[in-house]
């Protein structure tokens, strides 16, 4: 009854809005009035959304959408590449981007991804004899020694200016021992979204099966910048190693970052890691900042050019991708893959609107890059029921009536009127 009496109030008061309302002109035809309305309701046109093909990094071969104009992508030698925009994740140009190879010591930040939180960089920690076995012959190290007691920092800038696994084997050992690395180290790279990725060595020391690829250094690279424990690591040029009583000055392997040996220091260079093994070949993970943007270049065992060749090529990457800014469209992103999945349901939804022409709503989709969000739906206590609501069919027959009468009125009305 309560439902009754408000569907009838809201009846009578429509029937006396249409009496105060002015009666139409008698020459305002049917088809013009529809258009007004329509053209009162249409929505402006949304912005063009950009269609990132989400496989094709998968693909052999340079990469890259280039705008009429924008610059050519560099010849290089690298077996594999990636130049991607830190910020957004975008991948602006690539070459084999997931060509499995191995990494050598830019695997190491992968290590620091995973172990950095683990530890204040005040701690302290006496070496053990045992966290220094295993070390392949060969290995790059920073002088570590059993039974001096070293700040968790002088590790860390052990690993990421010498990069010493020396190092690298006393930070395993105080996060569950090597094996236990490796298997953190896994789960780290696929939360990441790097499925190229195989870890059997923490260090980056050769070791059968282990493999990453251009894209996943890429994907490292980016995650270590918004890490600023490790991007101030990475970005040190020269620091101090404790040796008990005294000290000695240690300088960054990546000549990028310090211009040492003859290669000119990058400006705006943020560093993150250098490696090379007689396998991998010279690889390198960069980052570099001009103005108000941020890149990141992986390069993966150049063929050409000599021990120095991969700064270069390196060097000339971003200088593209800096000079190319505004004036190329994704191939690809570095977004993790929860991320990469919104990105393809976005691309699905855009071509269901264009073979719609616009006629069906797809509803919101969203950003390339975002996480998809979650409906939360408040929850029942178990064996909980749902009280019994009306009906909404009555309701709506009710309406439905009214607004007829109330229409039909209307319709008198300017049958009246031409008659006067």
């Amino acid at each position: 009854m309560i439902v009754t009496s408000a569907v009838r109030q809201a009846a009578a008061g429509t029937a006396a809005l249409l009496f105060v309302l002015p009666v139409p002109a008698a020459t305002a035809s049917p088809v013009t009035l529809v258009s007004r309305v329509a053209a009162s309701v249409e929505e402006p046109t949304p912005p063009a959304r950009r269609f990132v093909d989400p496989a094709r990094l998968d693909r052999k071969g340079v990469q890259v959408q280039r705008s009429p104009g924008a610059p050519a992508v560099p010849s290089v030698s690298a077996l594999s590449w990636v130049v991607a925009d830190a910020s957004s994740g975008d991948v602006l140009a690539a070459r084999n981007a997931h060509r499995k190879l191995p990494p050598a010591s830019t695997l190491k930040a992968l290590f620091a991804l995973t172990a950095l939180p683990h530890h204040k960089p005040s701690e302290q920690h006496t070496v053990a004899d045992s966290e220094l076995t295993g070390i392949g012959a060969g290995s790059s190290l920073v002088g570590v020694k059993e039974g001096y007691t070293y700040k968790v920092s002088d590790l860390w800038n052990g690993v990421f200016l010498s990069s010493g696994n020396d190092a690298v084997h006393v930070l395993a050992a105080m996060n569950g021992g090597w094996d236990s690395m490796a298997r953190q180290m896994q789960e780290k790279a696929r939360a990441l979204g790097a499925e190229d990725t195989h870890v059997v060595s923490p260090d980056g020391y050769d070791a059968p099966g282990q493999v990453s690829s251009a894209y996943d250094l890429a994907v490292f690279g980016r995650a270590g910048l918004q890490d600023p424990a490790f991007a101030r690591y990475c970005s040190t040029r020269y620091a101090d190693f404790p040796a008990g009583s005294w000290s000695y000055g240690i300088a960054n392997t990546n000549r990028l970052l310090t211009g040492e040996n003859g290669v000119t220091r990058y400006p705006g260079l943020l560093g993150i890691k250098n490696g090379y093994t007689s396998n991998a070949g010279n690889t390198l993970i960069s980052a570099a900042r001009r103005g108000d943007r941020t890149l990141v270049v992986s390069v993966m065992n150049p063929q050409a050019g000599g021990g120095f060749a991969v700064y270069e090529e390196a060097r000339a990457l971003l200088d593209w991708g800096f000079e190319a800014s505004g004036q190329v469209q994704p191939v690809g992103t570095l977004a993790p893959a929860r991320a990469k999945a919104a990105a393809e349901s976005e691309a699905r939804a855009v071509a269901v609107a264009r073979d719609d022409h616009g006629v069906r709503a797809a509803g919101p989709v969203p950003r390339a890059g975002a996480e998809p969000m979650a409906v939360v739906s408040p929850r029942k206590t178990s064996g909980e029921a749902e009280e019994p609501g009306p009906s909404a069919g009555l309701p709506l027959a009710l309406v439905g009536s009214a607004c007829g009468a109330a229409l039909a009125l209307w319709g008198w009305r300017r049958w009246a009127g031409h008659r006067a």
